[in-house]
């Protein structure tokens, strides 16, 4: 692997670390298996990766069922991220949106939310970046169109994450 292309990986690290050593808090969501994902890896942060230490403060915004359908029936299922993004985020915080085509109305609508709070984005995607691309402050793009192989080398990437995470904490 070339520095190119690790350099998104270490990056995404970077910001992750940088927002929780400022204070802030990792809100990650995704559809599907994305979602199971998303929940995964907010449960090796606020739990425990490899090392005992302090909890870091990470959502999954995939599990509350009576939001997640509340906003769905009020607003459309296209704002069921968004609609949480206005209400949690705030400057220091990081989104994390896992997703393989990155062109979901709902994680594109909650990419423009939290741009519009100042609240930059990590997106872990495949196949070209889709339009999510274009709205993430970083990415990390597996270069397939096999989405069982974009979310295996996903959650491979995000366990190595963790692991700098937690050595850098």
């Amino acid at each position: 692997m070339s520095d190119a292309d690790s350099r998104p990986v270490v990056e995404a690290a970077a910001a992750i670390v940088e927002a929780l050593m400022l204070g802030g808090k990792l809100l990650l969501f995704g559809n599907g298996g994305s979602a199971a994902d998303a929940q995964h890896v907010a449960a090796e942060l606020v739990g425990r990766f490899q090392r005992e230490r302090a909890a870091l403060a990470a959502l999954a915004l995939t599990t509350d069922t009576s939001v997640l359908t509340s906003i769905g029936n009020d607003y459309g299922y296209d704002r069921v991220f968004a609609r949480q993004i206005e209400a949690l985020a705030k400057p220091g915080d990081l989104l994390i949106i896992h997703t393989t085509s990155g062109n979901s109305p709902n994680l594109l609508r909650a990419a423009e939310a939290a741009r519009g709070k100042k609240v930059p984005v990590l997106a872990f995607s495949a196949r070209e970046g889709g339009k999510l691309k274009a709205l993430a402050t970083h990415n990390v793009i597996i270069p397939t169109d096999r989405t069982d192989r974009a979310q295996e080398l996903q959650l491979c990437i995000e366990h190595v994450i963790c692991d700098a995470v937690e050595r850098e904490l």
